[in-house]
């Protein structure tokens, strides 16, 4: 019931129950009187010094009623208002108590708790605001404590990964300086070494850069139209000649016809490729490593599936690899390196292109990772 139909009701109680008492008594006594009045008239005139005297008795009766009468209304009207008082104190105090109780326990910084509310009065509905406002409070504080676990696993994960390559190039460099290369190969593997190592920090500090715009949905998409059989071979060109460098076998096929395009921002999508197979190459234990990377037409969409024979994922980590700083290597002393963003970054990319990441593995065997990107399709003007 509402606060306003409570204080209405209330008042009407008050104002009501007195008089409905008060006009039930003065009917019962007029009733009384008329009765008595009727007998005293068909009694006749013996009576008469009688009926003086009874009138005289029933004047002080009526007095005395009276009396009686004001005093049982004031009586009623107080039992009756304090009721109703502490009817609609209890429809307020007890949700103000509530209210209290949970603006106490958020500023002592407890959002464990649950401000539970019956009713569908004002106060209520307060209440009812007041434990979404907590809700909510503590959904966006365990976000921020989230993120900040994150943040800082991130400045973990990145410098630790900074320091092996800049290890690496202290190290040959003081091996330059000491004339430790003291022939032009030697010179030349060092030089190539030191090379190598730096454009590992660069790959980190793009990567690093490129979290921030993702974290603050900054990306810098440029759409256009790609063939992709053109698009996917220049690809596919371009990561033959790392892989090539790294010992691994690129096999490339497209299934796709020669007019299949997409609608998609192609450095982006380059920057999938790269960062899954970036992923493969990380995690190759095989002697004679194979990359595949498969075009495929399913539909709407074309599929594109790059398959390694590298060491697999275990089913417990399938789930989680596109969660931001995942990593299925926990230890930090693991020399794979890498900040646990590239495949987020893959996921984040592809679902702002319209599309989708999964991936499926073989302990011991490989990993293969799918993704899809919706076909350029143009719609006939009618």
């Amino acid at each position: 019931m509402k606060l306003k139909t409570r204080i209405v009701v209330g008042f009407v109680m008050i104002i009501l129950v007195p008089l409905l008492l008060f006009a039930a008594t003065l009917y019962g006594f007029s009733q009384s009187q008329a009765r008595h009045l009727q007998q005293q008239s068909e009694s006749g005139d013996t009576v008469y010094d009688i009926a003086i005297t009874e009138s005289a008795n029933s004047q002080a009766r009526i007095q005395l009623m009276t009396k009686d009468l004001f005093f049982s209304a004031f009586i009623i009207l107080i039992f009756t208002a304090l009721a109703v008082g502490l009817w609609i104190y209890r429809s307020i105090a007890t949700p103000l108590v509530k209210l209290k109780k949970a603006t106490q326990n958020i500023k002592e910084g407890n959002l464990d708790f649950v401000l539970e509310v019956e009713g569908n009065d004002e106060f209520s509905e307060l209440c009812q605001d007041f434990e979404e406002m907590r809700r909510r409070l503590k959904e966006s504080t365990e976000e921020k404590i989230l993120m900040d676990k994150e943040n800082k696993e991130l400045i973990s994960n990145i410098s630790h990964d900074l320091k092996t390559p800049i290890t690496a190039v202290k190290g040959y460099v003081e091996g330059i300086m000491d004339g430790v290369a003291d022939t032009p190969e030697k010179m030349d593997r060092y030089v190539r070494t030191i090379y190598n190592k730096t454009n590992e920090m660069d790959h980190l500090i793009n990567e690093l850069t490129f979290y921030s715009k993702i974290d603050t949905n900054r990306i810098p998409y440029t759409f256009s139209k790609l063939n992709v059989e053109d698009y996917f071979s220049d690809c596919a060109e371009e990561v033959s000649l790392e892989l090539e460098t790294r010992g691994i076998e690129l096999v490339y096929a497209n299934y796709v016809q020669d007019n299949v395009q997409v609608i998609a921002d192609g450095e982006q999508i380059r920057r999938v490729i790269h960062n899954i197979i970036g992923n493969a190459i990380k995690y190759m234990d095989k002697a004679r490593g194979i990359i595949q990377i498969r075009i495929k037409d399913v539909g709407d969409f074309i599929q594109v599936e790059i398959e390694d024979n590298g060491k697999g994922i275990a089913s417990k980590d399938l789930t989680y690899i596109f969660d931001r700083f995942y990593r299925t290597d926990v230890s930090r002393n693991s020399s794979k390196g890498g900040s646990g963003i590239g495949l987020s970054i893959v996921k984040k990319i592809l679902e702002d292109h319209g599309g989708k990441v999964w991936a499926t593995s073989r302990e011991g065997i490989g990993t293969i990772m799918y993704f899809v990107l919706r076909k350029y399709q143009e719609v006939p003007m009618q």
